[in-house]
């Protein structure tokens, strides 16, 4: 009777269903560490100058494991960038909702909250300043050079819809280039992040985020070069 349970015991440990779960549950545990590795390495020599060598040895891993779940180093190197993406999707679709009564208000907690998050999030930090400060589009990087480029194409395509409901909404001049307006903001918000990565003593985005997106924002509103109807004399 006792073997037959303990035959039993085993029989569910075993089954198909709880292995499968198993296998699945180590492969994520491998990927993760693969990522947390190339995070590491990438952020200590550069993109162009680590190998997949590299990122297999801080891992713990073969260089075979590294390829079971990625194509190449760009394709790690996306897969590492994807995963710091800011949770923004709540906030983005307001600010696109066209029966959003506060569209601007929306963007700009977008923005304030994407600074103070690089500022206090560590992790998140080491990301932006991999791709900002420490990749080099070089010809292995060439698709992810491509991604970057969609992802900077399909943001200024939000921030432009997001200005345009704000026009709707009363929030800035009916006459505003919203084309330049976009051009401009994204310029500036990019610009304050890559010098608060560069000089990180010279911009403190915890405490300044706030005053430095009303900053731009007011040059929305009050700039005469941003309406529709200015010419160069």
């Amino acid at each position: 009777m006792a073997i037959t349970k303990q035959k039993q015991r085993r029989s569910k440990r075993l089954r198909p269903e709880h292995m499968v779960r198993r296998t699945k549950e180590e492969a994520l545990e491998t990927r993760n560490r693969i990522l947390d590795a190339a995070e590491r390495v990438f952020f200590d020599k550069g993109v162009s100058r680590t190998s997949l060598a590299d990122i297999a040895h801080e891992a713990g891993v073969t260089r075979g494991a590294i390829y079971w779940h990625f194509a190449n180093k760009g394709d790690l190197f996306t897969a590492m960038f994807d995963r710091s993406l800011m949770p923004l999707d709540e906030l983005i679709a307001a600010t696109l909702d066209t029966k959003e009564p506060d569209p601007l208000g929306r963007m700009r907690d977008i923005f304030i909250w994407c600074m103070r998050n690089i500022a206090l999030d560590e992790q998140r930090r080491r990301v932006f300043d991999i791709l900002f400060l420490k990749c080099e589009f070089v010809e292995e990087m060439g698709p992810v050079r491509e991604r970057h480029q969609n992802n900077m194409r399909e943001g200024i395509e939000r921030i432009e819809r997001g200005l345009r409901n704000a026009i709707d909404q009363g929030q800035l001049p009916a006459d505003l280039d919203t084309r330049q307006a976009t051009t401009l903001l994204h310029a500036l918000f990019t610009g304050i992040l890559h010098d608060a990565l560069m000089f990180p003593e010279g911009v403190d985005l915890d405490r300044d985020a706030e005053r430095l997106i009303d900053a731009c924002f007011d040059s929305l509103r009050y700039s005469p070069a941003l309406r529709s109807s200015y010419s160069v004399a």
